[in-house]
């Protein structure tokens, strides 16, 4: 299988997981919630932020929430919709293989890696590494979360890939160190952490 084609993201897409209130995926005071315990928690790690990168940023619900947790950082949305780019004025491009000058401090890849196959998911986690010299928050839906009935078929996108979480964290290992909450430190991100703050053994 392919991955899903662009074309699928466009304005009845969002209008059917995002903005209408009885089928959408997506609850602001949820990502309210999250953004601020992802933001927190990098403080009190002392990871550094003035860039931010959301890649598959969607309608950009992430932007206020790092426009206020960190107000001197830049923040970069990308977004593999026309509609979306045309819409807010996001860069057009892939989790697979947008390129970029100089790494990120942030890096925001929520709801995006599932849409992948399994050769543009490989691609996809090594480029996150390049992307990301401080941290990473990863957000997906594995294989696993359907077996244990995490995930809520009604309004989950039927689409997606059941890709294992292993297969996620085999991807992320080369170039990331897990710290719990979805937060992955990039191995060249000199934050000292605990034995027990990190939640892999490497």
């Amino acid at each position: 299988m392919q991955s899903a084609d662009a074309a699928l993201f466009d304005a009845a897409y969002y209008e059917r997981f995002y903005f209408d209130q009885k089928t959408r995926v997506s609850d602001p005071q949820h990502v309210e919630r999250l953004g601020a315990f992802v933001c927190s928690y990098l403080q009190y790690l002392r990871v550094p932020v003035q860039r931010v990168l959301d890649v598959g940023c969607g309608i950009g619900l992430w932007r206020d929430i790092v426009a206020r947790q960190f107000p001197q950082a830049q923040f970069h949305g990308v977004e593999i919709s026309e509609y979306l780019c045309q819409r807010y004025g996001w860069t057009q491009g892939s989790v697979v293989d947008y390129t970029t000058r100089e790494p990120f401090d942030l890096v925001i890849c929520q709801g995006v890696l599932a849409y992948l196959s399994p050769a543009d998911l490989k691609r996809a986690l090594r480029n996150l590494g390049t992307l990301t010299r401080g941290a990473l928050y990863l957000e997906v839906v594995t294989r696993e979360d359907y077996e244990n009935d995490i995930v809520d078929d009604t309004l989950t996108d039927p689409r997606l890939f059941r890709h294992r979480a292993e297969a996620y964290r085999r991807g992320l290992a080369p170039n990331f160190r897990h710290a719990g909450g979805g937060v992955w430190l990039s191995r060249d991100c000199e934050v000292p952490l605990y034995a027990m703050e990190c939640a892999d053994d490497a």
